[in-house]
């Protein structure tokens, strides 16, 4: 069931939609509403949000999250291949290392923007947000005239996340797990069950993914991941969207899409290294880089009590009565008191403290723009 303002939605399960390995783990946890992301079922909602969201500052949190369908390259042209998909510069991607990459098209527009792990030398995931950027892939490589194979493997990941999550998985993988530095990963075993283990996740806290390589083994493994947290107060949960917005992290698909550009996302404008090798819409997006944009992503904080969250449909912004932009996403932040969250408004207007209205289900209400992220711009807390 999924709840929607005031109303209540049934969600059909179908075989057209795959259901992680841990699919019936996590309606034994309560998962009460699934949504659908990469042609999968995502869990969205178990209790509280909000004691959810405490529970994953306070102590350790786990997560299915094998919606995050893995592309994987190989072959000996693997990274010049893989370089030529993102404006980022993989020539100083190590063996065990990982970034957060956008996939851009021939236009500049964003692909898809997931995180990527160098498994071995001529080894790459791309591990994806919500979009078919698998395809994508595939079709580039059909005429990129490169040696390379480009498939998604049974790989099935879970988030470990909170300031317990060393605990937790040291207890299963041993120490060796704690010299993983933020961004980078290893390929290990829990005795039989095959795994990558990468320092990585969506909330800004310490955490870890944990990439099943055996569907066949995920009952075990969140047995296994549960049976260990259990004195650190594990807690099975859904995505915090409330710690995400905080975080400054983005939601491919409602934040951002193929007809946004880097330079139009707070941040992302990083994500476009200067590089010799050439990759796709690296023309495109030199160009935007030299004319600038009109409009962009930013920060809000909007004023007034609890706002429901995880708008289900965008919310229009003004400025005076004229219409600039809509806002993508908002929560209620527990730690900072306030509503915040993302808005279209014109360049003019990006700058942190630019007041405007947003018309909400409770009425219009105002608000002003916010520089990103909320809380922890220095990534402290993750590289602990």
């Amino acid at each position: 069931m999924m709840p929607d303002d005031n109303t209540t939605t049934t969600l059909y399960f179908y075989p057209r939609y795959r259901k992680s390995p841990y699919f019936e783990a996590t309606r034994k946890a309560g998962c009460n509403a699934y949504g659908i992301y990469n042609h999968m079922y995502l869990p969205e909602a178990y209790g509280d949000p909000v004691e959810e969201y405490w529970h994953l500052l306070n102590h350790v949190t786990l997560w299915d999250v094998g919606v995050e369908r893995v592309v994987e390259i190989t072959g000996p042209d693997a990274a010049r291949f893989t370089n030529m998909l993102t404006p980022r510069d993989l020539s100083r991607c190590a063996v065990g290392q990982g970034k957060y990459v956008l996939i851009t098209a021939e236009d500049g527009g964003i692909i898809n923007d997931p995180v990527l792990l160098r498994l071995y030398e001529d080894q790459w995931w791309l591990c994806l947000a919500d979009s078919d950027a698998g395809l994508w892939a595939r079709g580039v490589a059909v005429h990129a005239g490169m040696d390379v194979h480009v498939h998604e493997p049974d790989v099935y990941p879970v988030q470990v996340q909170g300031p317990r999550a060393k605990d937790v998985v040291s207890a299963l993988f041993g120490d060796e797990v704690l010299k993983l530095r933020y961004y980078h990963c290893m390929v290990t075993r829990l005795d039989a069950i095959p795994v990558v283990i990468s320092r990585t996740g969506w909330t800004g806290e310490i955490g870890y993914e944990i990439y099943l390589r055996d569907p066949n083994k995920g009952e075990e493994l969140w047995q296994r991941i549960l049976d260990a947290g259990a004195p650190e107060r594990i807690r099975v949960i859904a995505p915090s969207e409330a710690r995400r917005i905080e975080a400054g992290i983005f939601n491919y698909g409602s934040d951002m899409t193929i007809h946004n550009n880097p330079f139009e996302i707070t941040g992302l404008e990083r994500q476009v290294e200067p590089q010799e090798a050439e990759y796709i819409g690296k023309t495109a997006l030199e160009r935007i880089r030299k004319s600038g944009v009109q409009h962009k992503l930013v920060g809000i904080e909007l004023a007034g009590p609890h706002l429901p969250p995880a708008p289900a449909e965008f919310w229009p912004a003004y400025h005076g009565r004229r219409r600039i932009g809509h806002v993508t996403a908002a929560a209620w932040s527990p730690r900072l008191e306030k509503n915040i969250g993302y808005v279209w408004v014109p360049i003019e207007l990006a700058s942190p403290g630019s007041e405007i209205e947003v018309e909400t289900p409770q009425g219009r209400v105002a608000a002003r723009t916010a520089a990103l992220p909320f809380i922890d711009p220095e990534k402290k807390a993750p590289r602990d």
